[in-house]
């Protein structure tokens, strides 16, 4: 996601009056589809992402942080930590590792402490580093990244090989069992092929895990070329799904089908499994119409219609994509660790599922993935309470 992190120290209050008959009706819902679903995928891998984009807050985390996610039989959790960039066309990338200027969750100690933790519940790690552009023009991100020169390019890699590569280190100590070497910087994937490339190399010398790219879902999952040398095709699935506001579960079925005819193609040329790097949706009523902006805040409250929307994209998306061959797994965007299981949602209309229809969803369809040994309640079942 191109935005800001934020944090979930919001006030705001969604009433349970009708959250707990919402919940009700699509947990009665989620039992025809899981029930009808197709077999597990087996062309990407062992065991699917059943993943979540975990917040690196400043707060340090406890192993009761974990339980949560055990409940929602997740495996999988995306850690990220930041590089600094002042200008688009500025070839000096900063790093910052640790101190009282950023975040614990995003210094080295606490992608190290969570991670460690993480690993006690059985919970693998993908470290997956951002640029943050400091100075960004209106309207531009880090997909716009281009130098002026060769001279500036080769400059501006040094110091981005030098970011990436103190992660591979850090995950090769640690034993996180992924690492992503970018993340949505279009004009430069494209256009540095070999230098991607020479990268990739100089990490596999010193990374023994699964390696991949972030790919924005407009054109640059599409126009990449050294998919070949990574374990997975990684993509920021925000894709447009609708055209109107509040879609029922079959109309964002529907828009699906255009991407996932490309995904398909890529997959076929380069014979690796797909992961998602990261998707999902705010509890807005247009969240399948532009699912990349972020425009809600967790300040503004939720309605009914806005709930409804958010769990219609977790629905169709584990109805139409979650079992396809090719799919190695996702990472919903965004989990908050210290925002505890409560009747009421506190995250307002952010990305998160935590404690809204979309986390009932999701946590059924990751209950069936991870199997009989590890399930829990059936579908017929779950309550306001899960």
């Amino acid at each position: 996601m191109w935005t800001a992190s934020v944090t979930a120290t919001s006030d705001t209050r969604v009433s349970t009056r009708w959250i707990a008959p919402l919940l009700a009706t699509l947990a009665c819902a989620v039992g025809p589809s899981l029930s009808d679903a197709p077999p597990p995928a087996t062309g990407a891998g062992t065991e699917r992402h059943r993943g979540i984009s975990w917040v690196g807050g400043p707060e340090r985390v406890t192993e009761k942080d974990f339980q949560r996610l055990v409940e929602d039989h997740v495996n999988w959790i995306v850690q990220t930590p930041f590089g600094w960039q002042r200008g688009l066309d500025t070839p000096r990338v900063a790093m910052s590792t640790g101190g009282h200027h950023m975040w614990w969750g995003e210094s080295d100690e606490g992608l190290i402490e969570t991670g460690r933790l993480a690993k006690k519940f059985g919970i693998k790690v993908l470290l997956k580093p951002h640029l943050w552009i400091t100075r960004a023009p209106e309207g531009k991100w880090r997909t716009n990244i281009a130098m002026k020169s060769d001279d500036d390019w080769r400059r501006w890699f040094d110091d981005y090989g030098k970011l990436i590569l103190h992660y591979a280190r850090l995950a090769e100590a640690q034993g996180f069992e992924g690492l992503c070497i970018g993340t949505e910087l279009h004009q430069a994937a494209v256009q540095r092929e070999k230098d991607w490339r020479k990268l990739i190399r100089a990490v596999r010398e010193i990374y023994g895990g699964k390696l991949t790219y972030a790919a924005n879902w407009w054109k640059e999952f599409e126009e990449i070329r050294f998919w070949d040398d990574l374990d997975w095709i990684g993509i920021q699935a925000y894709f447009p799904l609708a055209d109107k506001n509040d879609p029922s579960v079959e109309e964002i079925r529907r828009g699906w089908k255009p991407h996932l005819e490309a995904i398909e193609r890529v997959h076929r040329e380069f014979k690796k499994p797909v992961l998602f790097t990261e998707i999902g949706y705010k509890s807005t009523e247009n969240a399948a119409v532009r699912p990349w902006e972020w425009g809600a805040h967790r300040g503004e409250k939720c309605t009914e219609a806005g709930l409804r929307t958010q769990a219609n994209g977790y629905d169709a998306f584990f109805t139409t994509v979650w079992n396809r061959p090719w799919m190695a797994g996702v990472y919903w965007w965004k989990w908050f660790p210290r925002l505890g299981r409560n009747t009421e949602a506190r995250a307002g209309e952010s990305f998160s599922p935590q404690n809204k229809p979309a986390e009932t969803i999701m946590t059924e369809w990751y209950r069936r993935d991870a199997g009989p040994a590890r399930s829990g309640k059936s579908p017929a079942t779950v309550t306001s309470g899960q």
